[in-house]
């Protein structure tokens, strides 16, 4: 793919990661953002009512869409490179179609899927098959099949649920009132959880969770902008940190492809990267976009995005590490034209 391999992430690389294009044409904040698991491309979910298509390789906007009657809240891929879930904020009352599986291609409505009651604050699609789940403040979990109008499988909870599968597919976890995490067999959920994790010493919920690509540490963000890392086998807290709280808004970290590195949002507007192994923090930036709500790094390239009310694209700046990578490395790499400030 003419890109630096992930596999060549280190403290140096890491700490030269800078803004490469900025989309700024958004009106409001930008509620969620997804990257494709194998194309280029990333989905961005805004309160402007707009779902947004980008190829991330050349940094452009390739396609726009406007959801005035239900609004975009949450958003994901599905396999299809053009077609996303999206969940609604408005009007939930009314028509009951809390989620919608769209068409960006042609801007169509193939699916509504109708059960949750109040708005979803957590979503994701299985990475194995036509699944997904969705996570919402009316305390339960709906898992469905986006070829099925009805829902699948519901879990009642306690607090606000977030969700995520692991990259295999095979295991799920659920967090919930109390900083527990309950891990299902994702074939086997209705026979409930299989192991349950307390995270010690958190009151805060839990409002992300994340697994590494080799499925071995699980990533928690709480609504007090502590950041953990728990063996995803044992439960055991590997390392936190601790940023500054943000009132109005919760922050997202992420894990990098090679699991090695934590990128997390702070409530000053800063953004830091933290080293696992070492337990220490390998660089500080500011965001310049103020306090990011959306963080995610994209899953085949040396590359994260960041966003507010703005977008914006990150890659390693190559004059810091010119004296690191041969010049064919160097041309190797597609750098994202600046689109604007």
């Amino acid at each position: 793919m003419g890109v630096m391999s992930i596999t060549e992430l280190n403290d140096e690389t890491v700490r030269s990661m800078s803004i490469g294009a900025v989309f700024s044409d958004f009106v409001g904040k930008i509620n969620s953002i997804d990257f494709h698991r194998t194309n280029d491309l990333l989905v961005t979910a805004s309160d402007d009512d707009s779902v947004r298509l980008y190829d991330i390789a050349n940094a452009k906007l390739l396609k726009t869409t406007y959801h005035k009657k239900h609004g975009a809240d949450r958003v994901c891929f599905t396999h299809h490179p053009s077609s996303v879930i999206c969940s609604s904020k408005y009007n939930l009352d009314s028509t009951g179609e809390s989620l919608r599986y769209l068409s960006l291609y042609d801007n169509r409505c193939l699916r509504y899927f109708k059960g949750h009651k109040e708005r979803i604050v957590s979503l994701c699609m299985s990475p194995i098959d036509d699944s997904f789940m969705s996570g919402s403040f009316d305390h339960s979990v709906r898992i469905w099949d986006i070829r099925v109008n009805a829902c699948q499988g519901i879990l009642h909870l306690r607090g606000r649920p977030t969700v995520a599968y692991d990259q295999q597919g095979l295991v799920f976890a659920v967090a919930m009132e109390g900083g527990a995490i309950k891990l299902f067999d994702s074939r086997f959920y209705d026979k409930g959880p299989f192991d349950t994790f307390l995270v010690g010493g958190d009151t805060a919920e839990v409002c992300d969770i994340k697994f590494s690509n080799d499925g071995k540490s699980m990533l928690l963000t709480t609504t007090h902008n502590n950041v953990y890392v728990l063996d995803a086998y044992g439960g055991e807290k590997q390392c936190g940190f601790s940023l500054e709280p943000s009132p109005n808004a919760v922050i997202e970290a992420m894990f990098t492809p090679d699991g090695q590195y934590v990128v997390s949002g702070s409530g000053d507007g800063s953004l830091h990267a933290f080293n696992i192994r070492m337990r220490s923090e390998v660089a500080w930036w500011s965001s310049h976009i103020g306090v990011v709500s959306c963080l995610k790094w994209a899953p085949h390239r040396v590359m994260f995005v960041a966003a507010s009310t703005v977008l914006t694209f990150w890659i390693p700046d190559y004059s810091k590490l010119a004296g690191e990578l041969s010049s064919t490395d160097t041309e190797a790499v597609a750098k994202p034209e600046n689109i604007s400030h």
